[in-house]
């Protein structure tokens, strides 16, 4: 192989890594735009949000949220209240959402949804042992909850036989 080839060569090889370079510092720039604009209306009280809530943020599933204060003072205040602790990491959250939250709104049932993953008090103010957990309120007080992936005849009994009884 004679000292052209060879240059020849290596001028290819750097070319290519150029352009991956290139290529991957476009992804993290238009990923970084495309978060801040997620992030513009976010209904969280903070921008640092884990990649993974920023990915739920335009997710129809994921319209309830509530803050920990919210969800404290509602508990608080006596009235009803039923709060889906869940995960957007939680694989079995990822199949319980897009049945719960349209069988919550097709019974008219309130269900305000607590992140977990952004707020990790929550694991020990409600003393939550895995996601996901729904717990329905009343007085103040538990009165029920499940816990883990849920089907839908599952998810109607609880609203029939706890939240609307």
């Amino acid at each position: 192989m004679n000292t052209k080839t060879k240059k020849s060569g290596v001028s290819k090889l750097i070319w290519i890594a150029a352009a991956v370079v290139v290529i991957f510092g476009l992804i993290i720039f238009l990923t970084n735009q495309s978060n801040k604009s997620k992030l513009a209306d976010n209904p969280y009280d903070k921008e640092d949000l884990n990649q993974a809530t920023i990915d739920q943020l335009d997710d129809e599933n994921y319209q309830n949220i509530a803050l920990p204060d919210e969800v404290d003072k509602q508990i608080k205040s006596g009235e009803p209240t039923t709060v889906y602790f869940f995960s957007p990491l939680c694989q079995h959250c990822q199949v319980t959402t897009p049945i719960l939250m349209p069988t919550a709104e097709d019974m008219d049932v309130e269900v305000l949804q607590y992140n977990i993953l952004e707020y990790e008090q929550g694991w020990q103010d409600y003393f939550i042992e895995a996601t996901p957990t729904l717990v329905h309120y009343e007085d103040g007080k538990e009165v029920a909850r499940w816990v883990g992936e849920q089907p839908k005849e599952n998810i109607e009994e609880f609203f029939n036989q706890v939240v609307l009884k």
